[in-house]
């Protein structure tokens, strides 16, 4: 009997985008179904094999996300794709948890929707729903896989397999092909510029320049200059011409990094360029054409820059046509480990040092540290190790400050700003400097078993609802009720403390707590205006 090909299941409600789906792929001979519902979905999976599911979020008898955790609840979750309109890394992340194996960003091309229906179906792993008798067979134009298939812990410069930065990869994918412009946000450290490159050498612009300028770097008398160029005697010292950042990335690719220092005045002109595609040097009346992608960067958040009047709306909605954000290291769970592990090898290497490993307290303090200064920061702690000891293992004594302090290893929900929101000042105190860890508890809540580290809800028992304190009468019960504070308020607090935590990062203190940021703008303007 011959081999069969792939069976692939295409659940999408709206008629002509699952046409276009068939199109695009009977061309490798695949054998396609077409559903357009939840319920119709699990049906086909419940009566066929399915080697693949490529599947909208947007569906109209439940969310997506919910169609794929209950597919793998019951063990009947094929490989899949996902495909949405929604190009946020949370949207991605979120897919990628419920068990999507890529998510295509709409609109998507022939070639792309064809290179990772190709590449999820080649990836080594059984999948969740039964497999067919025959071993899968591929037919047609063979498409060049992703690659994650050589490595699946890099790609193109980072290093990482967690579902926030996975999600990253698949913005950079979907944007690559463009010559939509990217601004990419994200503390500092997290590998903006590195981002950058990605973008570029994905594109097909890759054999063309990449060029960089740092806007914090150069002083803004210069920056005009150092972006557009200047002719001779355009100023004193200009002693001959020079072919600023635009003209040198002629058909490539300039990245503006930590775009939000630019002065407002300078601002004004790279609109006008993005608008023209014209550049005009400095003490130059010549218009030149030129053909560049702009891809740009900032740690600060933009929105709050926008409304504080330090950047241009209008450039800022001509910049942020495609949106990625890069997740702090702490939020990337055992890619600390990778990334440690790849450079202690690299720096090892250079080193002629004999480092075999961490140990298991040492892969502890790494994976449990805030990491303020993110990859840049570890990247720094695993140089100053190596250069600095000799032997197989690393262990936590070899770490430099704070790293090698015994109060390094604390529970994960210390170092998360929702914690220090809820559990007022002495839990920020606890996230952000460790020596106060092992103090006497000073705030409301009860001991854990680990001295000086009281967490909400855990360890002392509550008091009586149902009467005063022990001890202290109707004149103690009215003084504890005399504490308690309308509710407005402590929100208020909540949201002030979550903004200080997150480094005045408005959309990431939202995203922590739960709500939209433009409560929080409302917030604070109806404050200022009372």
């Amino acid at each position: 009997m011959p081999d069969q090909p792939p069976h692939i299941l295409i659940l999408e409600p709206a008629p002509s985008l699952s046409l276009a789906y068939v199109n695009a792929l009977k061309r490798d001979g695949y054998r396609i179904s077409v559903v357009d519902s939840a319920r119709g979905a699990r049906s086909a999976i419940a009566d066929q094999a399915i080697d693949l599911l490529l599947t909208n979020l947007q569906i109209p008898d439940m969310p997506g996300t919910d169609l794929l955790r209950a597919l793998g609840q019951d063990g009947r979750l094929p490989r899949t794709i996902v495909l949405t309109a929604l190009g946020s890394v949370q949207v991605a992340v979120d897919a990628m948890r419920a068990g999507a194996a890529d998510v295509l960003l709409l609109p998507v091309g022939t070639e792309r929707l064809r290179g990772a229906v190709s590449t999820v179906l080649s990836a080594p792993g059984p999948a969740h729903a039964p497999a067919p008798a025959a071993a899968p067979r591929r037919t047609g134009k063979p498409v060049a896989a992703s690659p994650e298939a050589a490595d699946p812990d890099q790609f193109y410069g980072f290093i990482g397999a967690s579902p926030p930065m996975k999600a990253a990869y698949r913005l950079i994918e979907a944007a690559a092909p463009s010559k939509a412009t990217v601004f990419i946000t994200g503390e500092s450290g997290t590998g903006k510029e590195v981002c950058a490159e990605a973008i570029h050498r994905r594109s097909p612009r890759g054999d063309r320049p990449f060029i960089a300028i740092n806007c914090a770097a150069i002083p803004k008398d210069l920056m005009e200059s150092e972006i557009f160029g200047h002719v001779r005697g355009a100023f004193t010292g200009a002693s001959t011409d020079h072919a600023g950042a635009a003209l040198q990335a002629d058909g490539g690719t300039l990245f503006l990094d930590e775009i939000g220092e630019m002065d407002l005045s300078l601002q004004a002109k790279l609109l006008r360029f993005l608008q023209t595609g014209m550049v005009k040097k400095v003490g130059s009346e010549k218009l030149e054409p030129v053909d560049v992608r702009i891809v740009c960067a900032t740690n600060r958040d933009p929105y709050a820059e926008v409304q504080a009047g330090r950047f241009r709306e209008d450039l800022f909605y001509r910049l942020q046509v495609i949106s990625i954000e890069l997740p702090p290291l702490r939020e990337r769970g055992d890619d600390i480990l990778l990334i440690a592990r790849h450079f202690l090898t690299k720096f090892g290497r250079e080193e002629r040092k004999e480092f075999k490993g961490f140990s298991r307290d040492a892969e502890e303090i790494l994976r449990t540290y805030n990491w303020p200064g993110n990859v840049r920061q570890l990247l720094n702690v695993v140089r100053n190790v190596v250069v600095l000891n000799d032997g197989e293992e690393i262990k936590p004594f070899m770490f430099p400050p704070p790293l090698n302090k015994p109060t390094m290893i604390v529970p994960p929900i210390l170092q998360d700003p929702r914690w220090a929101a809820v559990a007022g000042p002495l839990a920020s105190q606890m996230g952000q400097a460790f020596p106060h860890l092992a103090a006497p508890p000073s705030g409301p809540f009860g001991g854990l078993g680990i001295p000086g580290v009281p967490i909400p809800g855990l360890g002392a028992a509550p008091p009586s609802p149902t009467g005063p304190p022990p001890g202290r009468g109707e004149a103690g019960w009215a003084e504890d009720e005399g504490r308690i504070r309308p509710l407005w308020m402590v929100e208020e607090e909540a949201i002030e403390q979550a903004i200080r935590l997150c480094h005045g990062n408005i959309t990431r203190a939202a995203a922590l707590l739960e709500i939209n940021p433009c409560t929080i703008y409302r917030r604070r303007q109806k404050k200022r205006a009372g």
